[in-house]
């Protein structure tokens, strides 16, 4: 980590990306602490364009592109941290990584991408160790609010019980958002991916394979791959996309964290249905469109003609009318359950998004300057300094409900 009090605090990569605008808007309107940024991209007009619409003409811009490593190499040079928007990650992400990881510079982005996040810390993790970068992936809709979660209510098991819970369940309760052509984009390279290299689904099935190498987990975690009824809960579920990543995150921190959650910790999430029929067709609805993105031709359709375009999303009164509501399960000792509350007031993937990342960025900059190199996650390099800072900037809050609530 560079403390240069001449360089940047972050620069925002990928400033014209759906997200990156989002993010944008909402640094523009501010004011709850004094940092310095700027903005990057790979169009000068864009750029430009952006921050005459956001009245920001005063925030310097620089202009790279995404393989273009004397660039970014130069951007690095500026700044304390890079965030970066610029996805998909698996075609667009490895050179910032590389170029963040070997010149000490932090950086955090909103990748869901577990093959990604795999490859980038088997080629980088001894280089940000070893110049003290503190590279922090999912520090968005996925997965922060999955990994803080977690982090909070095994808190809470430990302060009551002295231990921590073995078993963890994330429901999503309530989900209204829209997906935006970069979501969609890196979900279908995913499968072309996969389809390229079969060796990939050992990755993807691997519920343990963003932790270290010798962590002691073994247990075998559920996949929620079907409908189902929670008979402990009361309640029909029903998978949930991102299951994929949260999962793996989760699993990570706890290694990052020393083992604290246990090493036969078991965690799984899914979301919520309000009965066996909404369970069943919400199931094969996915199951069909996974179906379709894994065979070449009718992805290539699906990408064409009825899928969102790479800087297309929701719009801004689909973001603001946009919610969630994620609760997590535990039971102490004794049998009692305890139950964490995070809900976001905007859009999960783009309202809430631009508003966590940009808090991730501003918490790994101010806030935890011990903090040594490495890959890390939200949870364990975050954790308490982050929940203080989405509550009250973000309108995301990650809360303990009263006993006579846990439902």
């Amino acid at each position: 980590m560079s403390s240069d009090d001449n360089k940047f605090d972050f620069i925002l990569y990928g400033a014209t990306s759906f997200v990156g605008q989002i993010m944008a808007e909402y640094l523009a309107g501010y004011a709850g602490e004094k940092f310095t940024w700027a903005m990057a991209g790979r169009s000068e007009s864009k750029l430009q364009a952006l921050k005459a619409r956001l009245n920001l003409t005063d925030i310097p811009h620089f202009v790279a592109e995404a393989d273009d490593e004397i660039a970014l190499k130069a951007l690095c040079v500026e700044t304390n941290a890079i965030v970066s928007t610029v996805g998909p990650y698996a075609l667009y992400g490895e050179t910032v990584v590389k170029v963040c990881a070997q010149s000490g510079t932090d950086y955090c982005d909103l990748t869901g991408e577990p093959q990604w996040i795999k490859q980038m810390l088997d080629k980088y993790e001894a280089e940000a160790k070893k110049s003290g970068a503190r590279i922090v992936h999912c520090t968005g809709f996925d997965s922060i609010p999955s990994d803080l979660g977690v982090y909070k209510l095994q808190q809470v098991c430990i302060e009551e019980s002295a231990k921590p819970a073995k078993h963890i369940k994330m429901r999503v309760r309530r989900l209204k958002g829209a997906a935006s052509g970069g979501t969609i984009a890196s979900m279908l390279n995913v499968f072309k991916e996969t389809k390229e290299n079969p060796a990939l689904r050992r990755v993807l099935v691997n519920p343990y394979v963003l932790c270290p190498i010798g962590h002691p987990f073994k247990q075998r975690q559920k996949n929620h791959k079907g409908a189902e009824f929670d008979a402990s809960l009361g309640i029909w579920t029903m998978p949930f996309v991102m299951a994929s990543i949260n999962e793996r995150i989760v699993h990570r921190s706890n290694a990052l964290l020393g083992n604290q959650y246990g090493e036969d910790f078991l965690y799984d999430e899914a979301m919520s249905a309000k009965g066996r029929f909404q369970a069943w067709t919400t199931t094969l609805s996915l199951g069909a469109f996974m179906l379709a993105a894994s065979i070449s031709p009718l992805r290539s359709l699906l990408a064409k003609y009825v899928l969102p375009k790479p800087g297309e999303g929701p719009s801004e009164e689909q973001q603001l009318n946009g919610m969630f509501d994620m609760r997590f399960y535990a039971k102490l000792e004794n049998g009692e359950q305890r139950v964490v509350k995070v809900v976001g007031d905007r859009d999960p993937g783009y309202g809430s998004t631009g508003k966590m990342l940009a808090q991730a960025v501003l918490c790994l900059s101010k806030d935890v300057p011990d903090l040594p190199g490495g890959f890390w996650t939200p949870a364990s390099a975050l954790n308490e300094p982050l929940i203080e800072r989405l509550a009250t900037h973000a309108g995301v809050t990650v809360e303990l409900m009263p006993n006579k609530d846990n439902k």
